[in-house]
This record gives structure tokens, C-alpha cells and sequence, in this order.
């Protein structure tokens, strides 16, 4: 299992977020950035907006993708 912060993945804080791949930490941050924006927290706005940017275009968001999976490959274990 890996950790990753809200922060190192986009967003404005530093909430760690675990899983045992960088695809299972995306989806906690997007998880995180939806409830967070939901709950009133205008500080995660800016990067929801981002991360649902990144889907609508694919070119863009793939370089966001593999830089997110390399970053966590490199990590170390916790």
C-alpha cells in the first residue's frame, strides 16, 4: 500500500489517501474532491473542475495519468 496527498494529486490539502494502486488513489481523490465541493468546501473546487476536465479531454488528462502513475510507482511503501 502506497499514500498519496490530496495536495501531490492536484487539490489544495494535504488528506492522504492509500490504496494499493495509483488507480485506486484517483478514484479516493476524486471521491474526496466530489464530497468535499458537495460539503460547502469551495477550496476543492478549482480541482474537481480539473479533474472532470481531464476526462473530457483525453489527450490532455492521459499526460496527467501516467505522470499520477509514475509518481506513485516511485513511492515507497507505507
Amino acid at each position: 500500500m502506497k499514500t498519496m496527498t490530496c495536495q501531490q494529486l492536484g487539490g489544495p490539502c494535504d488528506l492522504a489517501l492509500s490504496g494499493n494502486t495509483a488507480d485506486e488513489v484517483i478514484k479516493l481523490q476524486d471521491k474526496h474532491l466530489r464530497e468535499a465541493v458537495a460539503g460547502g468546501d469551495n477550496s476543492h473546487q478549482d480541482a474537481l473542475k480539473a479533474m472532470k476536465g481531464r476526462w473530457k479531454h483525453p489527450m490532455k488528462g492521459m499526460g496527467w495519468y501516467r505522470d499520477t502513475k509514475k509518481a506513485f510507482a516511485e513511492l515507497a511503501e507505507d
